[in-house]
């Protein structure tokens, strides 16, 4: 069997390579050993954006009855929410293998292994191809302690039979605190656990702060600088050892979910065998997606760039038109944004205020500013929005934007096109916003 093009991997970044591939014309086979759709579709993005939506819902109760409505409780009711997302995600599956099929792009149900340059083991037999796709994404750390099989990882998490008691999370990074917020709001008892003084490594300090507080509104329980040692069940559940700089204790749980990052999902590929070079545990790349044997190429997690959907099917496609059209295509990193959907969720754009004080030296200035939205300003205890600017403090020119509020997401990305062309304060300051909205709050920043 041979083919132009055959992807290992039918993730987000392996499917849009391997669709991207067919419309150029190329034959192409895909192999994947799991569900189609991967990480995103069946144990991340969209099953975690639907129960994000559930969590909602509670937040709504207190909403509407600051609004004059009475008696707004509901009740979950975890089985058919369960039911309704594997649903929705069987949905999405059989879209993708139809999309697959129409563009005569053969399947193969198994994982696929290296032999060489060109060929590929695949179940019993041997596919050969004049190029490569890797695209066989990330999955879970497990760090190395006693008790860790009794912990969950980010893909079982969606499967519980109920919703626990008390769930320790063990992790501060946007996995742990997604779902720790999800859980709170549907009555989990959370403790969050972390190495690090605040949550969510990486985003703005600024942001970091507003989503601890937010933390806390919920009722979870952050444990700041903690590692955590060994897990051991008990009677009642589960014991988990924590130590830090300046103490140690045990806490107990009904189950532990260990979010402390992922990890290329590289192990069983046969790297070695068709000559491929690692860079620091994740697959070499040069700014094509190409690797150090020249007919194979790697994208999405699997290379460490940025290990989002959107980024891994940006490569993917790109990485198509290198090989098929003969395009050197490249991918422009700078302006992706990023979201974390706590409660409230926030996003990203561009620089933080520490990078951006790398890259300027000491040609920075700042904007930051809280407010209480429309939709918020009746409750007794309404939820705050915040926006801040980073910007080059001569040429005005904006470097980063963070937003933190239920919109944040989408403002975020509404702004990328101008930030791309280079945004100045000024074009949102001579701006006129919709009002009452919480995007209206860009233009009157000063």
């Amino acid at each position: 069997m041979t083919y132009d093009v055959m992807v290992i991997g039918a993730g987000s970044g392996g499917l849009a390579a391997a669709k991207a591939a067919a419309d150029y014309g190329a034959r192409v086979a895909i192999a994947e050993s799991q569900q189609l759709g991967g990480t995103c579709v069946n144990r991340g993005c969209i099953p975690k954006k639907l129960m994000v939506q559930a969590a909602t819902f509670v937040e709504q109760q207190t909403v509407a009855q600051a609004h004059g409505w009475v008696n707004p409780e509901g009740l979950l009711d975890w089985k058919t929410l369960k039911s309704n997302m594997n649903l929705h995600l069987e949905k999405l599956r059989q879209s993708q293998q139809q999309t697959l099929q129409d563009a005569n792009i053969a399947i193969f149900q198994a994982a696929g292994q290296l032999v060489d340059a060109h060929t590929v083991a695949v179940g019993d037999r041997e596919v050969r191809a004049k190029h490569i796709i890797i695209a066989t994404g990330s999955q879970p750390i497990q760090p190395d302690i006693p008790g860790v099989e009794l912990a969950l990882t980010s893909r079982d998490i969606f499967q519980l039979d109920q919703l626990p008691q008390h769930l320790a999370i063990v992790g501060g990074g946007y996995i742990g605190v997604e779902i720790g917020c999800i859980l709170a709001q549907l009555g989990t008892q959370i403790t969050l656990i972390d190495t690090d003084s605040k949550v969510l490594s990486g985003f703005d300090d600024d942001l970091r702060a507003f989503a601890q507080a937010n933390l806390q509104r919920l009722g979870i329980h952050f444990m700041a600088q903690m590692t955590c040692k060994e897990i051991a069940a008990n009677e009642t559940g589960l014991s988990l050892s924590l130590a830090g700089e300046h103490s140690c204790r045990d806490i107990e749980a009904d189950v532990v979910l260990m979010a402390v990052g992922r990890k290329p999902n590289i192990e069983s590929l046969g790297l070695k065998k068709a000559n491929i070079e690692l860079n620091e545990g994740y697959v070499a790349v040069n700014d094509y997606g190409q690797t150090t044997q020249d007919s194979i190429y790697a994208i999405g997690d699997c290379v460490g760039r940025l290990p989002l959907t959107p980024v891994a099917i940006a490569e993917g496609r790109a990485v198509a038109k290198t090989i098929c059209k003969q395009q050197p295509t490249t991918v422009d990193y700078r302006w992706i944004p990023s979201a974390v959907f706590s409660t409230p969720p926030i996003a990203s754009v561009g620089w933080s205020e520490a990078t951006a004080q790398e890259h300027t030296e000491n040609d920075l200035a700042t904007v930051c500013h809280s407010f209480t939205p429309l939709d918020q300003s009746l409750n007794s205890d309404p939820q705050q929005s915040l926006i801040k600017l980073v910007f080059c403090k001569s040429s005005q020119q904006i470097l980063g934007v963070h937003i933190a509020g239920k919109h944040a997401p989408t403002l975020i990305q509404g702004l990328i096109p101008a930030l791309r062309q280079g945004l100045m304060l000024s074009d949102l300051k001579n701006t006129i916003g919709i009002h009452p909205t919480p995007g209206e709050e860009l233009f009157s920043l000063s």
